[in-house]
């Protein structure tokens, strides 16, 4: 599995992220929210759908950071921040622009879970962050209805990481 390096600066690029971070699931801690410096990093591991889909035998898993920059706000719904080993499966991640070049960022996970970005335009880098380790089984999920008219709740700062 080759490493990944993607930019999404249009609705076309977030869409092919999207489709490579299917099913990639994460921790609610993995989720950081950085409203000083206007961007949000989510660490996620992402399932390979590329060699899943070849016939190569085996199903892949490669941790995967996806940054996002120019963001105003940051809001989620059935997300408990508090709850940092919440796991969350993201199904897909989309872009609406609102006024051009701005809109809104939402990441659907399965449960209903919403992450929702308002951003000063669309600014998104997916990058591989290590090798590919193999995984047992394929995801399957079904895909019901999100209701997205639904409160969305103002995520909270994640605090600064202390080195040492």
């Amino acid at each position: 599995m080759d490493q990944l390096k993607l930019v999404a600066l249009d609705r076309d690029d977030i869409e092919v992220v999207s489709a490579h971070l299917q099913d990639a699931v994460l921790k609610a801690a993995d989720i950081h929210w950085r409203p000083a410096e206007r961007r949000v990093v989510i660490a996620l591991n992402r399932f390979d759908w590329e060699t899943a889909n070849d016939g190569t035998p085996g199903f892949r898993r490669c941790r995967t950071a996806l940054r996002f920059e120019r963001v105003l706000a940051c809001q989620c719904r059935n997300i408990d921040a508090a709850a940092k080993d919440q796991t969350l499966n993201l199904l897909a991640v989309a872009f609406d622009e609102s006024d051009p070049p701005a809109g809104a960022v939402t990441l659907t996970f399965s449960g209903a879970g919403v992450l929702r970005l308002q951003v000063e335009c669309l600014e998104a880098e997916l990058a591989d962050l290590g090798p590919a380790w193999g995984t047992d089984c394929c995801p399957e999920h079904s895909v019901g209805d999100v209701g997205l008219d639904e409160k969305l709740i103002d995520a909270k700062p994640s605090a600064p990481r202390q080195q040492g």
